[in-house]
């Protein structure tokens, strides 16, 4: 991006993050939506909450700075298209407002975060990651078989130089200088992280956006229509940022690289240099808060897809009701020329034939069959019939499972739907797995890995006293604390 003089005046007037550094309230709207959104990892708040926490931050200031306007009137103004710091909609299903961080305000916020001072200015891990993003860009592209197998005995003697030099001991480690500058740069990219995906989500609601408006102005048939609407969905998932949020998705729903990541936070966490930076509590799940913000995204895509759907679904409906307008309309205009129809030939029909049926053809009636009763004195009796079977039905404790997911999940952030049937198998089977997934939807907060599928195992005794295997396949559900 150019930026000359043209391109900075017109983002000086127009864009959002311009106009919040501008503004006068700038200190007000950074630190309270700092606080209220960033610091937390929040992604949509009701109004009513959002009102009260900058109530709380007005009633603070108002001793030393004037604020004449309500918190309500406050968060309309920043929300309206002339500020754009906010995003004000209602969520499917409820008619309470909702407000999130648009982009815009987010790249500001973490700008000022940048104008702070540091209590050092790392260069070393910087330019390491640098030159480890050269070396991946070239490797990757290389075509060249033996270049490749060059490069990759090269790394190998390099690692068996590295295991002959700890084996002897002579074991190099980082300094603190070293470790403080690597964490303060994982923490600004761990943070830079999750304000891509308001982007992401940005980015989304925009292409929804263009393809209603081609829907509405959409001339040309209903299949072209289709086709270019479903074209316009496999650009942006075959696009680049598409690519790269299904490979970080990917990555980041692997249970075992989040116990990886869990694992690597709790050992540097507790190394004296970068204990002695006072990092952020949040950082030690700063994992789980990009599981929770991808998995936002991935909700706000599938909402769009339904809503798109239904607005399809509308568009049939008035096309069909246009077709029907037009049938009545001519059913009128035939019964008002029924009485007086117009001379000369109105219709031709080509091919016409009289339907020829032969009376021999048709089938000769058959009288029904009379049933014959017949008359016999009816005999009481008692029948050897076990009525235990109405007193064995089979009950699912939902409480019990319930349970069962919370002391799962007591010494542990996530567990999945096979490790709590392994952990205690399924008593009566299928009806117990269905049961599981309804505390899933309902009570339990879940996420669904479609593209992994899991076995679920379990037993059954059968009729004849033995035991049956029986196995179900479905999506990985992993139960999140």
């Amino acid at each position: 991006m150019s930026l000359d003089y043209t391109t900075l005046d017109l983002l000086r007037q127009s864009h959002p993050a311009w106009r919040l550094l501008r503004s006068d309230h700038a200190p007000l709207v950074a630190s309270f939506l700092h606080r209220v959104f960033i610091v937390p990892n929040i992604r949509v708040m009701a109004q009513a909450d959002l009102a009260e926490a900058l109530d709380d931050e007005l009633f603070a200031l108002r001793e030393t700075q004037a604020f004449p306007k309500s918190a309500i009137e406050y968060l309309n103004d920043w929300a309206g298209p002339e500020k754009g710091w906010l995003r004000k909609f209602y969520a499917s299903g409820s008619d309470e407002p909702q407000f999130d961080l648009t982009p815009a305000t987010e790249k500001a916020i973490a700008w000022l975060g940048t104008l702070t001072e540091r209590s050092f200015v790392g260069t070393e891990s910087r330019l390491l990651t640098l030159f480890e993003l050269l070396k991946q860009m070239s490797e990757g592209s290389e075509t060249d078989p033996q270049a490749r197998i060059e490069e990759l005995h090269k790394r190998r003697d390099e690692i068996d130089l590295e295991i002959a030099r700890v084996l002897a001991g002579d074991m190099p480690l980082l300094d603190d200088t070293a470790l403080r500058d690597r964490f303060q740069q994982f923490n600004q990219l761990a943070r830079e992280l999750l304000t891509d995906f308001r982007e992401v989500e940005h980015n989304f609601r925009g292409l929804d956006r263009r393809v209603r408006e081609r829907i509405a102005l959409w001339e040309g048939s209903k299949g072209a229509l289709l086709e270019d609407i479903m074209g316009e969905r496999d650009a942006i998932a075959d696009s680049d940022q598409g690519r790269s949020f299904r490979a970080f998705w990917d990555f980041l729903m692997s249970s075992s690289r989040q116990e990886e990541l869990s694992t690597l936070l709790e050992r540097v966490l507790t190394l004296p240099p970068v204990a002695e930076l006072k990092p952020d509590a949040r950082i030690r799940r700063v994992h789980y808060d990009w599981l929770e913000a991808g998995e936002h995204a991935q909700r706000t895509v599938a909402q769009l897809s339904q809503q798109l759907r239904r607005f399809l679904d509308d568009q049939a409906w008035l096309e069909n009701r246009r077709i029907m307008d037009i049938l009545r309309d001519i059913e009128a205009k035939a019964l008002q020329l029924r009485e007086s129809p117009p001379s000369g030939e109105v219709m031709s029909i080509a091919d016409t034939a009289a339907g020829i049926e032969l009376p021999m053809e048709r089938p000769l009636y058959t009288p029904t069959v009379k049933p014959v009763i017949a008359d016999v004195e009816l005999e009481a009796g008692d029948a050897e019939v076990d009525a235990a079977a109405l007193y064995s039905q089979i009950v699912i404790d939902k409480a019990r499972l319930a349970r069962h997911i919370r002391h799962a999940l007591q010494d542990r952030t996530q567990i999945t739907l096979r490790e709590l049937c392994e952990m205690r198998p399924l008593q009566h089977g299928l009806a117990e797995l269905v049961a599981y997934l309804q505390l899933a939807g309902d009570t339990f907060k879940t996420v669904a890995d479609e593209e992994t599928v899991e076995t679920i195992v379990w037993t059954r005794i059968g009729p004849d006293g033995r035991e049956y295997i029986k196995q179900a396949r479905l999506p990985r559900v992993i139960f999140v604390r």
